[in-house]
């Protein structure tokens, strides 16, 4: 048998195997098609919120004119959220800028 033969046996042993290994893999990722697709569209959600920051303004005010008390609680709960946030944020951003020893 030629090395030229025997190159391209290989290379369709190795392509049928790549075929093989690829239908598998899209059977096991179908477990995980539902949970990526709705994780697309709240990624999705929270980039159009962020380029239209007018309809939070907007659910904000009416939260605040129909239920006044809990509007209040959220504004509480949103405060410290944020404040977390940057805390973690600049507690990260400092141990990153740490040069190791």
């Amino acid at each position: 048998m030629s090395a030229v033969s025997e190159l391209r046996e290989k290379r369709a042993r190795l392509v049928a195997r790549a075929a093989a290994e690829r239908a598998q893999l899209a059977v096991q990722l179908q477990a995980w098609r539902a949970p990526l697709s709705l994780l697309d569209r709240a990624v999705a959600g929270a980039r159009y919120l962020r380029r239209h920051p007018q309809w939070i303004v907007a659910a904000a005010v009416i939260l605040a004119i129909l239920r006044p008390r809990r509007a209040f609680i959220w504004a509480r709960r949103g405060f410290l959220v944020w404040r977390t946030w940057r805390w973690l944020f600049l507690a990260t951003r400092k141990l990153g800028a740490r040069k190791p020893a």
